[in-house]
Parts: structure tokens; C-alpha cells; sequence
């Protein structure tokens, strides 16, 4: 189960792009893909139907969750994130390093 969501403020700690940081725009399984992180080039074909024009299309890719950490605002650092339960029953999703909870987006 993947600890990011999309929304989530994240750097990226390994690959071409180390140190970059961006906001998650989609999760699948163990990939994610971040806004203006990896970027590849892809040979778009003509689609009249649905409205596609051809040429040579920039746009990211996925990337393995491994190669990013959740940003931490207030420290300005990658950090980790732990669940806790609330005395109420509400699961939170908390900085491991100060154990604030982590505002959602």
C-alpha cells in the first residue's frame, strides 16, 4: 500500500531528476507519476476521432515509488510517514522525524 496520494508534495532521491521536487499527479501499484519529473519525449500519431493532433509530445512518465520521499514543508527535508490512530478511531498520516500530522491537500 502506497503512502503517497495524489496531491502530495514530494522530492525525488534518486535517478536523473535527484533533488527535484513536484506534486503527485497519479498513483498506480508501486509507480508514480509527478509533475514535471521525468520527462520523456513520445511520437504522438494523428487521431481525427478523438480529436489528436500528431507530432512530438512532451510529458512524464512513471517512476517507482522508491525513487521519491514525502517533502516536509517545515523542515524543508524528505521525511517519512507513519499512520497513527486517533483516540476517536481516525487513522492520520504523521511525519516520522516530529510526528505531526500531515496536512492533506
Amino acid at each position: 500500500m502506497a503512502k503517497l496520494r495524489k496531491g502530495d508534495s514530494v522530492i525525488v532521491i534518486a535517478g536523473k531528476d535527484k533533488g527535484k521536487q513536484g506534486t503527485v499527479l497519479a498513483v498506480k501499484a508501486d509507480r508514480i507519476k509527478v509533475e514535471g519529473i521525468n520527462i520523456v519525449t513520445k511520437h504522438q500519431k494523428p487521431n481525427q476521432a478523438a480529436g489528436v493532433e500528431g507530432g512530438i509530445v512532451k510529458q512524464e512518465a512513471f517512476l517507482h515509488i522508491s525513487n521519491v520521499a514525502f517533502f516536509n514543508a517545515q523542515t524543508q527535508k524528505a521525511d517519512r510517514i507513519a499512520y497513527q490512530v486517533g483516540e476517536d478511531g481516525t487513522k492520520n498520516r504523521v511525519y516520522r522525524s516530529t510526528g505531526e500530522v500531515v496536512a492533506t491537500a
